[in-house]
């Protein structure tokens, strides 16, 4: 069975929740390729030294774009974008054009831990 890709990506107040997450799920997270744009990558190791994750560049220098590049090439199966609704992103667009690519392509994803359990559950079932 090929392994199923799973993109990180947290806007910076909500980068801790998910290297916690991840940490909560750390053996269900096993099984999956994982990639993440920088600071979030960086955050997940930290937390998770076990797991292998691969580094993109920070979100704002075209981590978002990176990810974005993957979904389109059908190298991503979920999307966890852990999104901050109260605070202002420069990079907005970038981050809009993520969400609309996993959109466009059909690719489950969680804005909130609460929608990333449940994609984890379905994972493992």
């Amino acid at each position: 069975m090929t392994k199923l890709t799973l993109a990180l990506v947290a806007h910076d107040a909500k980068k801790d929740d998910m290297a916690r997450f991840v940490a909560m799920h750390e053996n269900a997270l096993r099984p999956f390729e994982l990639f993440a744009t920088g600071t979030t990558g960086s955050r997940v190791m930290e937390k998770c030294p076990s797991l292998s994750v691969t580094r993109l560049k920070s979100g704002p220098l075209g981590g978002d774009q990176q990810i974005g590049a993957m979904i389109a090439e059908g190298k991503v199966d979920v999307l966890f974008f852990f999104v901050d609704p109260l605070s202002p992103h420069p990079h907005d667009v970038d981050v809009k054009a993520l969400m609309r690519l996993a959109l466009v392509y059909n690719i489950p994803m969680a804005l909130n831990p609460a929608t990333a359990e449940r994609l984890i559950a379905t994972f493992a079932s």
